[in-house]
């Protein structure tokens, strides 16, 4: 048997990680929010879009997800934001544990079971022109924000 003999401030240093480190996590920000206001966000998007002629990306994901998190924050991006801001209305839809707007992921062909965080990008009427099928983005931590300007200049209007 294995005796680890600690001190009493590597103790407490030991507590003290175990207790923070939800905290910590519970510190971002919510960029989603309440399940129930996507409707009313996507409406919005679409009456906006109409008017500006700006693409919808809609990002289906949760507070409590760490790539959700990547994701926005690679959307906010010094080098990505002026495409994102020109070009598209980012709608956060928030899918609860996977079990929250499951008809808003039907309709524009998301496959929820493979993981968030997952796009679709529509045009400015409402049609829908790519969607996520594959978890292409669900592994964010391993992706860089480069790949994220990348699919943004993919799908952004041609004279945009």
């Amino acid at each position: 048997m294995i005796r680890l003999r600690l001190s009493w401030t590597s103790a407490i240093a030991v507590c003290l990680l175990i207790f923070a480190a939800p905290a910590a996590r519970s510190a971002q920000p919510d960029i989603y929010p309440a399940p129930a206001q996507a409707k009313t966000d996507l409406a919005a998007a679409l009456a906006a879009s109409a008017a500006s002629h700006k693409r919808i990306i809609l990002d289906f994901g949760g507070n409590w997800c760490p790539d959700c998190h990547v994701l926005d924050r690679y959307f906010h991006d010094p080098a990505n934001l002026p495409i994102l801001d020109a070009g598209y209305i980012l709608v956060h839809v928030n899918v609860g544990r996977l079990n929250e707007n499951l008809d808003i992921a039907e309709r524009y062909k998301i496959p929820l079971r493979k993981g968030v965080p997952a796009l679709a990008v529509l045009d400015e009427h409402g049609e829908l022109l790519y969607s996520q099928t594959g978890g292409e983005f669900q592994a964010m931590s391993g992706m860089r924000s480069a790949d994220v300007g990348d699919f943004l200049l993919h799908w952004k209007r041609p004279d945009t």
